[in-house]
């Protein structure tokens, strides 16, 4: 055995890259800089918990199991990674606005997470989102210390309460946009916002028909949960228009859905949400950020596959070109000044800058029934025809050497006695003998 072969086994360089590996000793290795990381700058993980979980009196901290490990250098070089991407996308197709991120803070609410994202992305202006009365608290505690420039973006259900906290935000110079999710949030932002004599500045949510079919995107399409359809959108205008506030109109948010797939879904949105953005420019809407959600996705088994759930089918330099490329050209050919742009990507930053230690409490091990020739020919006796046709082609491959066709007449085999016990055609000990069967051939094949 080796590093390399537990490397493949557990497939970090698939899921793991370039924040994990397998290092000489084979050890899970953290580097924390990514690509950039010099080899002294690699973390053993192992010794990082034996440093932890070691008696004081050893020299080791004492800490309980289960821990979690943090690694602020990975959430920076997340920032990093993501403003970069951004930034090349912008520049390689000429695009005329800048991009600035805001981390939704309900992704990853620790006190160390938020306070780390604003500290290493205030060059970059980035903000934070909320979506309830506490976390607008928190944001704003947070971004004391970041970029004046950075959004703070309130979301989520609005009562009066929570509308007067935002305006509170925009009275002390937070750059706080409060987005109406519902119609009705209009008149409370009109009442309070005339009554704390604060100008507000208002996004929409928009409620696309692009609809992320996957199992993150339940809110997404024309009969998702949250967002403004078209019809709602223009009796919005229409009201700030007569109340003199249709310049306080600057942000158009939307939403597809966590772990979006593909780039071609995501062009689709943005591409929308880009039209819809040009309409309320020409309405008179005194617009400039174009926000497009959450949803850059984190490839979780390395398959780099648009068709699973836990995987994506596109890297964060692909998914960056793609909305640029997007934006640009719907407000190119609409005469629209190019908009900040504007991305809510929550597990895209934290996902890997953590990792939960826990002991093992117990293992299991499988110990195959061993058959007897007088079993086996027993076992075979009742085997339906074709499950006694895959066992002789099974045997015939054997003596060829044909492993692969083993495999596949093994995985035959076993499904139709499955069937049969099922269908109450086989007993338990048959249903058993045909398990250490393929137990068997499994072994003999790794073996050889």
């Amino acid at each position: 055995w080796s590093p390399e072969l537990s490397s493949d086994l557990y497939r970090i360089d698939g899921w793991g890259a370039p924040y994990f590996t397998v290092n000489s000793s084979g050890d899970i290795s953290v580097r924390p800089h990514g690509t950039d990381t010099l080899p002294h700058q690699e973390i053993d993980l192992l010794k990082v918990v034996k440093k932890a979980s070691d008696p004081i009196n050893s020299g080791g901290l004492g800490l309980q199991l289960p821990l979690v490990v943090r690694f602020p250098d990975v959430l920076k070089n997340r920032l990093e990674s993501l403003q970069s991407a951004f930034d090349f996308a912008v520049q390689s197709e000429g695009y005329e606005a800048h991009y600035q991120g805001v981390y939704p803070v309900k992704c990853n609410q620790d006190r160390f997470v938020v306070e780390d994202i604003v500290k290493f992305g205030s060059g970059f202006r980035f903000g934070l989102e909320a979506g309830s009365k506490p976390e607008l608290l928190l944001a704003m505690s947070s971004l004391c210390k970041g970029s004046s420039e950075g959004l703070l973006v309130c979301n989520g259900f609005k009562d009066a309460e929570y509308i007067s906290l935002a305006l509170v935000a925009r009275k002390l110079q937070f750059n706080t946009v409060i987005v109406l999710e519902q119609e009705e949030e209009l008149d409370l932002v009109i009442d309070i916002s005339r009554k704390m004599a604060v100008q507000p500045v208002i996004g929409l949510r928009a409620k696309l028909r692009t609809k992320h079919s996957g199992h993150f995107g339940s809110t997404s399409g024309e009969k998702g949960k949250f967002g403004l359809t078209t019809t709602q959108i223009l009796r919005v205008v229409r009201k700030l228009k007569e109340s003199g506030m249709l310049d306080c109109l600057q942000l158009l948010h939307f939403h597809i859905g966590s772990q979006i797939p593909s780039t071609e879904l995501l062009a689709d949105g943005v591409g929308e949400a880009a039209q819809v953005y040009s309409e309320l420019v020409r309405l008179g809407a005194g617009m400039k950020f174009i926000d497009i959600g959450g949803g850059l996705g984190i490839d979780y088994d390395g398959t780099k596959s648009s068709d699973s759930d836990v995987s994506v089918g596109y890297g964060l330099q692909d998914y960056a070109s793609t909305v640029v490329q997007a934006v640009r050209f719907v407000c190119d050919r609409k005469n629209v000044k190019h908009p900040v742009i504007c991305s809510e990507s929550g597990r895209a930053i934290v996902s890997h800058h953590s990792v939960l230690i826990f002991e093992a409490v117990s293992s299991t091990t499988t110990r195959s029934q061993e058959l007897s020739s007088m079993s086996l020919h027993s076992f075979v006796e009742k085997l339906n025809d074709d499950a006694r046709a895959d066992y002789r082609n099974l045997s015939a491959a054997a003596i060829r050497g044909e492993y692969d066709t083993c495999m596949l007449y093994a995985d035959q085999l076993k499904q139709r006695c499955v069937d049969q016990f099922k269908d109450g055609n086989l007993d338990i000990e048959q249903l058993a003998a045909v398990d250490a069967v393929c137990d068997f051939v499994s072994k003999a094949i790794g073996a050889s």
